[in-house]
Parts: C-alpha cells; sequence; structure tokens
C-alpha cells in the first residue's frame, strides 16, 4: 500500500503543478489504482480471518469483494502486459515504415485501457452469481468454503467456461509479456553492440542500456514467476472440490505479490517525479 500509494500521489501532483508526464504514465497511473484495489480486496479480509474472524461478511460484501479483486487482477495482469506492449513499439520501432504507425501507438493508449477494464468487469460478472456469504450454510454440500465467503456449487459447467476463459486469458497476457520483454532486450542488446566504441570512452559512466535491461529483465521475471505461480493454483483451485487452507494463503500471497512489488520494480522510471514531490 505504501509504494503504490507513494507512487500514485506523485502522479497525482505531477498533474497539478503542470509537469509534462509520457503517454505511457497514464498505463501505470491505472496499474497503481488496480493494485491497491487488489492488495484492498484480499489483504484486508485475510488479515480479518487470520485474526479469527470468519464471518464478518454478508452476501452484497462477499460478492462485490471477490468481484473487485477478480476485475483488479485481470486489469493489472493485462495493463502491465500494455505497458510491456507500448514499451516495445516505443523502443524497438525505430524504421520509416513503421514511424507512422509509432506516432498513432501513444492515441489508443486510453481506448485500450477502456477497453481491458470493460473486459475484466464483463468476464468476472460469474463472481456475482456464485459467491455468497457464509451465514447458516456450513454444512451445506451445495456450497464450497473461500476462508470467508463460500461459493454455490450448482454452477459446474459455466464454472469451467469461466476457469478456460481466465486461462486463456492469463496465457496470452503473460506470452505477450515474455515476447515483447524480450524484443526489448534483443534491441538493447544490439544497440549496446552498435555504440559499443562510443562506451569506451564512458567507461566510468553507467550504460543506459544495461539499466534499461536490467529493469525489464526484473520486470517481466517477477511479473512471470509471481502470476504464474497465482495462475496455476487458481485453476487447481478451479477444479478441485477441497480446500486447503495452507494453499489458499499461499494462492492470496501470490495474488499479491506482484501489486505490492510493482510500485518499487517503476520507481526507478520514476525518479524525475519523485524527486519533484520531495521538492
Amino acid at each position: 500500500m505504501l509504494g503504490n500509494s507513494a507512487l500514485l500521489c506523485c502522479f497525482i501532483i505531477a498533474d497539478f503543478t503542470g509537469v509534462r508526464t509520457r503517454p505511457i504514465d497514464l498505463i501505470v497511473k491505472h496499474l497503481t489504482w488496480a493494485n491497491i484495489m487488489v492488495v484492498l480486496c484480499k489483504g484486508i479480509p485475510q488479515t480479518m480471518t487470520a485474526f479469527g474472524h470468519t464471518y464478518f461478511l454478508d452476501d452484497i460484501t462477499c460478492k462485490l469483494v471477490f468481484y473487485l479483486h477478480r476485475v483488479c487482477r485481470g486489469f493489472s495482469l493485462g495493463c502491465t502486459c500494455l505497458l510491456s506492449v507500448f514499451q516495445a513499439i516505443t523502443i524497438s520501432l525505430n524504421n520509416s515504415k513503421s514511424a507512422q504507425f509509432k506516432a498513432r501507438a501513444p492515441k489508443i493508449i486510453s481506448s485500450s485501457l477502456v477497453l481491458c477494464w470493460s473486459l475484466c468487469l464483463l468476464v468476472n460478472t460469474f463472481m456475482i452469481l456464485t459467491v455468497t456469504d457464509m451465514k447458516d450454510k456450513r454444512n451445506l454440500t451445495e456450497f464450497r468454503q473461500l476462508v470467508y465467503c463460500s461459493a454455490v456449487k450448482n454452477f459446474k459447467h459455466i464454472h469451467t467456461v469461466y476457469a478456460i476463459i481466465l486461462a486463456f486469458s492469463d496465457a496470452i497476457c503473460l506470452g505477450l509479456m515474455v515476447c515483447t520483454s524480450g524484443s526489448m532486450v534483443l534491441f538493447l542488446v544490439k544497440h549496446k553492440q552498435k555504440v559499443q566504441y562510443i562506451h569506451r570512452s564512458l567507461a566510468t559512466k553507467s550504460f543506459n542500456e544495461t539499466k534499461a535491461t536490467q529493469s525489464i529483465c526484473m520486470l517481466v521475471s517477477s511479473f512471470v514467476v509471481l502470476y504464474g505461480t497465482s495462475f496455476i493454483l487458481m485453476m487447481y483451485f478451479s477444479f478441485q472440490d477441497g480446500t486447503d487452507t495452507w494453499l489458499v494463503s499461499v494462492n492470496v500471497a501470490m495474488s499479491a505479490c506482484f501489486p505490492a512489488l510493482c510500485p518499487f520494480l517503476l520507481t526507478r522510471n520514476y525518479t524525475r517525479v519523485f524527486k519533484l514531490c520531495s521538492i
């Protein structure tokens, strides 16, 4: 919460002071909002459950918490993928044929974010139909316990379709993230080799290409490992009737890890904004 809130506050201050921002900064703002919601929607109920408060959410609150978490988790996944795609377009496309497309790319950022939010809101409406509270449902076999809420088991076919849609969307985002990040790293390595003779005269200075490559590798490796683990556990829970408490805790931790670490991975790219806020 501290990292995401600090990054978001710095962007708000930058907007009010009229500091010029890049087009992809809009993606980072939306990503930060989604990360905050992911941490809140899972962090607060899970913490209360750890202190022994099990049946503290009513039906509407359960639906809202699970729906918002799934929507913001999916948007965080898609938004990070969008960020990587637009960065790859900005860095890699330098020939004359792609100049027009590169110039148009910033103009479609807003529409891409709207489409991403819309898809996440639409796909996850299934959570509203199945999730309910746990009051007076502890001994009923048609309900599956979800730690502090429960889910109806009668929607088996719909649940399978929902799990397949989630698996497909997560796999696409992970694949795009790996491909675009790989292309950026290759481009930066080739660029570094082309201007190696310049760098030899500036041996005491750190290479910009090396810094950018390290930043991309850190972001994509943490993204793939944490969201990949969360994806595997989510698929496991989707097709298992029983629920192991420790596995649920691991899944919650994996789901919250990237939203919690993301602002610190992005901070080195926004030192200008943080310096302004400190002033």
